[in-house]
Parts: C-alpha cells; structure tokens; sequence
C-alpha cells in the first residue's frame, strides 16, 4: 500500500473511531442523567438488577471484542451502543452523588488528556505497542489488589491503587491509538476496526474520568 493511501486509510478509521467512541459516550451520559432523575429507575438499577447490568457488561465487551471481525458492521454497531447504554444505567449514580457542575469539570479535564495522549501515540515514533503486556499486567494487577482492599478497607491503599489506575489508563490511550494506527490498513472491513478502536478508547475514557472523579470530584452536600 502507498504511503499516501495508507494516510488516507488511516484517517478514515480514525474520524470513524473518534465519531463513534462520541457516541458511546454520549449515550452513556444521557442514560445516567436520565436514570438518576428517576427514582424508580435507580431503585430497579441498584436494588434489583445491578448484578444483571454488571454480567450483561462483561458479555458484551466479551462478544464484541472475541467476534469483532466475523461480525456483521450493524451487529457490531447494537453491541457497542448497548454495552453504552448499559455502562449508562450503571453510571447513574454519579449524578447522584457529585455535582454535575463537578462532572462536566473532570469531564472536560479527561477530554483534554484523550486528545493529548492520542496525538503522542499517533505521532510518536517510539514502538509503545510493546508495553502492552506490561499494561496488561499492571492492569490485573490494579484488579486483584482492590478486590483484596474490598476486605481490607484502607484508603491509603484505595488511594493509591486510584492514582495508579489512573496513569495505567493514560498511557492505554497512547498505546491502543498506535495500536489502531497499526493496524488500520490490514483490516478489511473499516467499519468493525472503528467500532473496535472506539471501544479501546471509550473504555480509556470511562476509567480515566472515574479515576478523576473519585480524586476531585465534589459530593453534593
């Protein structure tokens, strides 16, 4: 493939990746909003099917991530919207907890770092796709560390483990753009590799704002 091609290709998936991780998180937000005005809707969410939301989480990001390249464009398209949809049932609860002038800061301020960190894994030079099974690593090990904390209970730790969560994160991005980059002109279907790179960074995303938010976001009093 051309140099120019390549470029051409590349830009192509991205503009769809960025679009389509905008929709995700737009979905997302709206949903939580929405749910967190309706008392109904949030006693349902936590009080009966939270685990059920939870499960039906990890099933999809499972099937979507495992079939992504067998599947159907649009079948790929429900999947990523109802893994958002759902996130944004579980999300509620922060617009229950913090002000929403809170969250619309630490939002704003978790747009800013995608953007930069984006632009060093698309423009950097350095191969950062080798540290993926350092991040990896780090990241399971961030998992059963705050299971163990679960039982334990001590906020130094939890602190900790949050800051570390946080700059696993960022760096993820960085990673999973030159990942996308990488890999943009071997696949065929351009669509389901946008579907999939906005899934990497919609989860980047999600988890570096609630690692912000849980640092500086403001309870409502």
């Amino acid at each position: 493939m051309m140099m120019g091609d390549k470029m051409l290709k590349e830009n192509k998936i991205f503009s769809k990746v960025f679009f389509w991780m905008f929709i995700g998180l737009a979905i997302t937000f709206g949903v939580g909003y929405y749910a967190s005005l309706n008392e109904v809707m949030l006693y349902n969410v936590f009080s009966k099917y939270y685990i059920f939301l939870i499960i039906a989480e990890l099933v999809v990001v499972i099937v979507l991530s495992a079939r992504i390249r067998k599947m159907q464009p649009t079948t790929a398209k429900i999947l990523f919207c109802l893994y958002s949809f759902i996130t944004g049932l579980t999300f509620s609860s922060i617009f229950v907890v913090y002000e929403l002038t809170s969250i619309i800061y630490v939002f704003g301020i978790t747009a800013l770092i995608m953007l930069i960190f984006a632009a060093i894994g698309y423009y950097t030079n350095m191969d950062l796709t080798k540290i993926g099974i350092y991040l990896f690593m780090a990241l399971l090990g961030i998992i059963i560390c705050t299971i163990i904390n679960m039982f334990v209970g001590n906020e130094t730790f939890d602190l900790t483990l949050t800051i570390i969560c946080l700059l696993v994160f960022i760096i993820y991005i960085a990673y999973d753009v030159q990942v996308i980059k990488r890999n943009s002109y071997m696949i065929e279907n351009e669509e389901n590799a946008a579907i999939y790179g906005a899934l990497q960074l919609y989860l980047d995303f999600i988890n570096i704002f609630l690692r912000l938010l849980e640092l500086f976001g403001k309870n409502k009093d």
